[in-house]
């Protein structure tokens, strides 16, 4: 027979099994359910392409992102997280439990980057721009951007590839790498230049590459989208002429300096293929990123008998535009008065 005394501790070691199955269910559903993020709001972690289950870790503890490390660590071996590791940018919020943080980060269910881009005049700024918001790094994309070769199954050249990037706001993961940023900036470009484009182009005449070349001239005189279709047919009417585009904002390129005010007559001497006082045509390639409202500024130009312009002598930014050489020189000489009157000299 039981004894009130067995009885007893039978009790008693029933309530401490039961106190220990509860204490280990209790860390149990903490360990996988209970919120474990720092976090009031939400907060964003990169995860580079082939780093290690210790490299997120550290980049965890280094963004005090988790509450209780070994928590973590303990599901995060259950679920085999370790063997499953995808570069991306992650959005953590709060009230997160080790259950939903592992399951976003092993699924690799990532946060897409705005990216966006303008006001690009060269390579080396695009480089920049760029690796500011993706993975890949600024010297891999300008040795793609310089690369002679790369460019021909895009139907570019290295000095007009810059015409194939259209500023504007696009979604990619931050993972991208350099070649996968240009073939989607390809697609894009693609899709830019619809049949109605490709069509106003053709009316002009030219090609997509040479609209945008233009294009950057025209902005690089004024980027005011109200003066742009005018600079436009000014300058068509000037290559429908054969006549040199003197472009001061070429001249600039080839110097290497946009911010000088003053171009002095040796300036348009300067043996570079941009230089378009002492050559024809459109220069090698564009002297920046045209924006949209540039590109279609040029295949909608206005209809005039313009083919000079200068700045106006008020600073405004705009221009005074003549159909004669005379006309034009009185002009220019109102401008460089108010340059003098300025002191001006460079």
């Amino acid at each position: 027979m039981i004894t009130k005394k067995q009885i007893h501790i039978l009790i008693i070691t029933a309530a401490v099994l039961l106190a220990g199955i509860a204490t280990v269910a209790t860390y149990g559903y903490k360990a996988i359910f209970g919120n474990n993020v720092n976090t009031e709001d939400y907060t964003y972690i990169y995860i580079p392409t082939h780093a290690s289950y210790e490299q997120v870790m550290d980049t965890l503890q280094a963004h005090q992102v988790l509450k209780d490390t070994s928590l973590f660590r303990v599901l995060a071996q259950k679920k085999h997280y370790p063997s499953h590791i995808h570069a991306g940018k992650y959005k953590i919020t709060a009230h997160m439990s080790n259950n939903d943080l592992i399951n976003m980060l092993r699924s690799g269910k990532q946060e897409p980057v705005k990216l966006t881009f303008n006001n690009i005049r060269t390579k080396e700024q695009l480089s920049l721009r760029i690796a500011e918001q993706l993975e890949c790094s600024s010297e891999e994309l300008l040795n793609m951007l310089n690369s002679k070769d790369y460019w021909q199954q895009y139907g570019f050249t290295a000095e007009n590839c810059l015409a194939m990037f259209i500023p504007n706001t696009y979604e990619f993961w931050w993972n991208t790498s350099a070649e996968a940023f240009v073939e989607r900036m390809h697609k894009e470009y693609t899709h830019f230049w619809n049949h109605s484009r490709e069509a106003a182009a053709a009316n002009i005449p030219l090609s997509p590459i040479e609209v945008s070349i233009l294009a950057a001239i025209v902005e690089e005189e004024n980027h005011m989208a109200a003066e742009q279709p005018a600079i436009a047919g000014l300058y068509i009417n000037r290559l429908h002429k054969h006549m040199p585009l003197q472009s001061d904002p070429t001249l600039k390129y080839a110097i290497g300096d946009f911010g000088i005010k003053r171009l002095l007559n040796k300036d348009k001497q300067i043996d570079s293929p941009y230089n378009t006082y002492t050559h024809t045509g459109l220069t090698p390639g564009p002297i920046r990123i045209p924006s949209i409202q540039a590109i279609d500024a040029v295949l909608h130009y206005e209809k005039h008998n313009y083919l000079y312009m200068c700045a106006k002598e008020d600073f405004s930014g705009r221009h005074n535009f003549a159909a004669t050489l005379a006309e034009h020189e009185r002009n220019a000489a109102r401008y460089h008065a108010a340059l003098n009157n300025k002191g001006i000299k460079r």
